[in-house]
């Protein structure tokens, strides 16, 4: 990505100035968007398991607030300048992101081709240029606060299918098994769909229905999904009886060893979660497992 704060060229890094994209990552399949150097390594690492999967193309970015080149409220740009003083300025967030990403880079040699990115300046219009061509972005939702600003903006105002990191550890084998949490919801729909390819690559794929309706309408519109994308797989019912929904499916996903969750993502707009989310988030807060969703 080209930057919007002009430096010395750095090996392995795609620069320029203004936050426009550069060709190196505008047409991958899979993007590894590193916003947190704490994060960084885990999010290559998936991002390449995600990409060698569908036999896809892999790109990596660095984004970052600047609070010069922010369209944002005085306000917003003074608290971004205090957080300056705890996480360091754009520039020397970035410089710890790259020195992670050409680490990594060393580390394979079908990694040495790839270049990282990097924009920083208003934060939502960097992820949206850098995730504009990618059908699946590879990105943490907790950390510092260029992290969770970005991904606010992936999964509300880009829609994107985004792939979560867990925390600490990513054990490998990433479609070993994936989990569908299932419920006939458009936000949860639009998921499946938008995974189809990483589901098709899948070694094992289950879906699950917790809390089923009567007259089984989640497992019925489960199977019609399945059979309209051309997917095969059990689809399992549960009830969550004392336990909550989100406990309900991190025990299914522990008792079957599932590699990956996939949800639909935040059933109510982005306020609304502030007040209701609990599935989403309980799931966001407690997987020990990549997780990947869409609103």
């Amino acid at each position: 990505m080209f930057s919007s704060e002009i430096r010395p060229p750095t090996s392995g890094t795609a620069i320029g100035t203004g936050g426009y994209p550069s060709p190196s990552t505008n047409h991958a399949d899979v993007l590894a968007l590193l916003p947190d150097p704490e994060t960084a390594k885990i999010c290559l690492d998936i991002a390449e398991d995600a990409a060698e999967a569908v036999h896809g193309s892999m790109a990596a970015a660095h984004v970052g607030a600047r609070p010069l080149g922010m369209i944002v409220s005085p306000e917003e740009i003074d608290l971004q300048m205090l957080r300056d003083l705890a996480e360091g300025t754009s520039l020397q967030r970035f410089e710890l992101v790259n020195r992670i990403f050409q680490s990594w880079r060393r580390g394979g040699p079908d990694r040495r081709e790839l270049l990282m990115d990097d924009c920083r300046g208003d934060l939502d219009r960097c992820v949206a240029i850098q995730c504009h061509e990618s059908a699946l972005v590879v990105s943490p939702c907790h950390g510092n606060l260029d992290a969770r600003d970005a991904f606010h903006a992936i999964i509300f105002n880009e829609r994107k299918l985004v792939l979560v990191p867990p925390p600490g550890r990513y054990a490998g084998h990433l479609l070993g098994h994936v989990v569908i949490c299932w419920k006939p919801h458009h936000h949860a729909r639009s998921a499946v769909i938008a995974a189809k390819r990483w589901l098709a690559a899948a070694d094992r794929i289950t879906v699950l229905c917790v809390n089923d309706t009567a007259d089984g309408t989640y497992q019925k519109t489960a199977k019609e999904l399945l059979a309209e994308l051309g997917l095969q797989a059990p689809v399992v019912a549960l009830r969550a009886e004392n336990r909550s929904v989100g406990e309900t499916i991190l025990d299914f996903a522990r008792s079957e060893s599932a590699t990956c969750l996939l949800i639909g993502a935040f059933k109510h707009s982005y306020f609304l979660e502030l007040l209701l989310g609990r599935v989403t988030r309980y799931l966001l807060s407690r997987a020990t497992i990549p997780l990947m969703m869409k609103h």
